[in-house]
């Protein structure tokens, strides 16, 4: 969970000071947009060989190795205010950041009971936050008053603590316990990994993630606080304290969720779109405002946005429930890939429609609010990719072709076959 929290900082550490890293690197809303887009690229294209290697090699060597890539990362933006060692910076902290929250997750079934797994997989996410308000809060006061360099030699600082406590305290798994680590040749991993990419529980996680966490990730890492202060006029540490509240949303949802995901495991689904309409509503509310939005409604929306975000982790819990054990890292690796692939594609969108809206840097309400309203279009793609892949998933399960993992398996499979899906 430390690691994974360290991770987060380094992640969001760059998007959280987009107007400030614009002005470091002498570049436009676009170019720093670029930057999060290549580190969101990196993320979401190596969580399939983070997860391949996870599989293999278990989770203590893939965060160790996560948490030296970020530190280097940070150690190269940090001394540097060239565009192309920026480039590079955030390649390594993308390459590192992919190493961490499968591999997090992955320990948890090695080590707890199934009952217990989607709390703590909600707790492991929630962990993570705290990063987030570390660099929404800490790190972006501490670049006002002690500049470039030293903040970010602060950030590498901090991830090195987790190359250190990952490498010396991590295990993965209770001594004795049997190992669950793929043991296929390379050369039958792409059979392995087509496997599991045309499973339809794959298609539900990562639809799950896609739809609930783009909003988040776009409104946290890089256009919120513009948004916040350039469209809505409000103050930078306003725009801060929306963020945290954002985070603490996010914090409350993930327990809830948890529960629920328990509770009602064939609903999961179902939840997952109950919490990205937390999301769409306020949006559309912000955007139709006439006017600045209130006050009111922008926390309304930072808060719908964080209470969306743990529908990711329960799509993971479908993949638990579906995969076998040694392919898990790299299903998880596969649905992680949704809420970033769809935030890499959306951040760049925006920095280009604001380019275009708001030429030379005149950033207005209106621009601000037609690059912002693309989202939509997002949200609805992933509402019909879940339900497209449930449908799939129902079948399969209908048909008896699940893995027999929980209990309530059978369970499943009968009252399927029963409403005739």
């Amino acid at each position: 969970m430390l690691a994974y929290a360290l991770a987060v900082m380094q992640r969001s550490s760059l998007g959280v000071m987009g107007l400030t890293a614009a002005t470091h690197f002498h570049a436009t809303a676009g170019i720093v947009a670029t930057f999060m887009v290549l580190q969101l690229a990196v993320y979401a294209l190596a969580q399939l060989p983070a997860g391949l290697l996870l599989d293999r090699v278990g989770p203590r060597f893939t965060i160790t190795l996560g948490a030296v890539l970020m530190t280097s990362g940070q150690l190269t933006i940090a001394l540097s205010d060239q565009i192309g060692m920026a480039i590079l910076a955030r390649i390594l902290v993308g390459a590192g950041d992919a190493c961490t929250f499968s591999s997090a997750i992955r320990l948890i079934p090695a080590w707890f009971p199934a009952r217990q797994v989607p709390l703590l997989t909600q707790i492991t996410a929630l962990a993570g936050q705290i990063g987030q308000i570390g660099s929404t809060v800490g790190l972006v006061a501490l670049v006002g008053s002690q500049g470039w360099r030293t903040t970010y030699l602060l950030a590498a600082g901090t991830a090195a603590v987790g190359v250190v406590t990952s490498a010396l305290l991590l295990r993965d798994a209770p001594p004795g316990a049997k190992s669950q680590r793929a043991s296929i040749p390379m050369r039958g991993m792409p059979r392995e990994v087509l496997t599991i990419v045309k499973h339809p529980a794959t298609g539900v996680g990562f639809w799950c993630h896609w739809s609930t966490n783009f909003g988040g990730i776009v409104y946290s890492l890089m256009w919120g606080i513009p948004y916040l202060t350039r469209a809505e006029g409000r103050s930078t540490a306003t725009a801060s304290t929306l963020l945290t509240i954002y985070v603490i949303a996010s914090a409350t949802a993930g327990p809830m969720a948890a529960r629920l995901t328990q509770t009602h495991p064939l609903r999961r689904s179902s939840l997952v779109i109950g919490m990205v309409s937390l999301s769409v509503i306020p949006w559309i509310a912000v955007l139709a405002w006439p006017g600045p939005a209130p006050l009111w409604l922008l926390i309304v929306l930072s808060a719908g946005l964080g209470l969306s975000i743990p529908g990711g982790s329960v799509g993971f819990d479908v993949l638990r429930t579906e995969h076998l054990p040694q392919r898990l890292g790299s299903a998880t690796g596969i649905a992680n890939m949704g809420g970033f692939i769809a935030s890499l594609i959306l951040i760049q969108v925006i920095g280009l429609a604001l380019d275009r809206l708001c030429p030379g840097g005149d950033y207005t309400l209106s621009g601000f609010r037609w690059a912002m309203s693309i989202q939509l279009v997002f949200y609805a793609i992933g509402i019909v990719g879940i339900l497209h892949a449930r449908r799939r998933l129902r079948r399969r399960n209908a048909a008896g072709g699940g893995v027999v993992v929980p209990p309530w398996r059978e369970a499943i499979a009968r009252q399927y076959r029963e409403r005739g899906h």
